[in-house]
């Protein structure tokens, strides 16, 4: 059963490792830096253009990425 962004964290999704792309944060188990979704999502991309540009991503990662980002801009600063 695939796991939902309820039941993720972020940083289970995206990694960070100096040894991979410099250290730039990445869907976890590519080489794709998490700022291509978003720089492309903001060209006006659909998420099956993305998906299919970048076959290494897998559509229930970058699904929950979008949710958890989502969800963490819409809950108000701590003052």
């Amino acid at each position: 059963m695939r796991e939902t962004a309820t039941q993720l964290r972020l940083d289970e999704l995206v990694t960070s490792d100096p040894a991979v792309m410099g250290g730039r944060r990445v869907f976890r188990g590519t080489r794709v830096p998490v700022e291509v979704l978003f720089e492309n999502l903001a060209d006006g991309l659909s998420l099956d253009e993305i998906l299919d540009e970048y076959e290494s991503l897998d559509r229930g990662d970058v699904v929950a990425v979008l949710e958890l980002t989502a969800r963490s801009l819409a809950a108000p600063r701590a003052a």
